[in-house]
């Protein structure tokens, strides 16, 4: 057997490995997205990665020279896990999300045979090669604000044979030339839901979006108004950039609370997601008076005049501005 051929080898082994895994941890039940996820390897769409070591950044390459090394960028490709592709003066600006949470999102973006679906942040391509494979090239657009990140994931879905539209441009502005949509997968954290959004939609349409440190599920009645729940899972997303996206609500000191409570996953929900409209404290005696909820008795409320989240109910006591600029507190 030839190097070649014995790396091709590995890489395959080590694909099918990790569809085995994700469908034994019950992610991959549908049986067209199981099918996506064996036609689709990760590592195509992962040629390096950049992992953290001591003080600094570690590239790990495909194409190593050092087979050490090349197993080392394999495991990493192949571990669920997400991926750190691209840095910019350090700091992250680009991932290959984990995949068993890919996995979780499209499953609830609940795809339709014939849905036109938008992807905000096209990443390394991988996400919309799955949705090609679920729904066929035509049916595909996906948006990023970087040139070089849109010219790298088109490369790399080329090289598998698909053409999805990949447009750069302000996600957060959608892509009108391409609309409507009957879903809009969203791969990076929003701090509110862009209007622009709506207008794009067909009525009906669902948006799967990370807001706060959860996914919010929102179904668009017409252009003004979409209404959802989180789902109970935990997500966390580079930030969308863009001219229209405000700056991600900051969770804030811990303002003298206990620290196993700001260290508290659910709780950092409700105080990200209440940011500016609720003291921590606050925060903290209504979290623990409601028994403690978790993300999926929250959702959201999109309309012209604003945007809300809200416990249990829409029309409740407990309604808050959303992505309101936090406000400063004394303590």
């Amino acid at each position: 057997m030839g190097a070649h051929a014995e790396v091709r080898d590995m890489r395959e082994i080590a694909h099918a490995a990790q569809v085995r895994e994700l469908t034994a941890a019950g992610v991959l039940v549908d049986p067209a997205w199981r099918a996506a996820f064996e036609a689709v390897p990760r590592h195509a769409f992962v040629p390096y990665f950049w992992t953290g070591r001591g003080a600094g950044h570690e590239r790990l390459w495909g194409e190593d020279p050092d087979p050490e090394r090349r197993a080392r960028w394999l495991r990493g490709v192949y571990t669920d896990t997400p991926l750190a592709t691209r840095l910019r003066d350090g700091e992250l600006v680009s991932s290959s999300s984990q995949p068993s949470l890919m996995a979780k999102m499209l499953n609830a973006l609940d795809v339709r045979d014939g849905h036109h679906v938008l992807e905000i942040g096209a990443g390394t391509g991988y996400n919309a090669a799955l949705l090609c494979h679920r729904l066929g090239d035509e049916r595909v657009t996906t948006i990023d604000l970087d040139e070089e990140i849109t010219e790298s994931a088109r490369a790399h879905l080329a090289a598998l044979g698909y053409r999805p539209a990949v447009v750069t441009g302000d996600g957060a502005r959608g892509c009108p030339s391409r609309a409507p949509f009957d879903r809009i997968l969203v791969t990076c954290t929003l701090p509110r839901i862009p209007p622009a959004w709506l207008a794009q939609c067909r009525p009906g349409a669902r948006i799967l979006a990370p807001l706060s440190t959860g996914l919010i599920a929102l179904t668009v009645r017409d252009a003004e108004l979409a209404e959802g729940r989180f789902l109970h899972t935990a997500a966390y997303f580079v930030p969308l950039r863009g001219a229209t996206a405000a700056p991600p609500a900051e969770p804030g000191a811990s303002y003298g609370l206990p620290y196993e409570l700001v260290e508290n996953e659910r709780f950092q929900f409700m105080l990200v997601l209440t940011a500016g409209a609720l003291h921590a404290r606050e925060a903290l005696d209504l979290w623990r008076g409601e028994g403690r909820p978790a993300r999926e008795r929250f959702g959201v409320t999109v309309t012209p005049e604003g945007q809300w989240s809200w416990l249990d109910d829409p029309q409740g006591p407990y309604v808050w501005p959303l992505g309101e600029a936090a406000r400063s507190y004394s303590d």
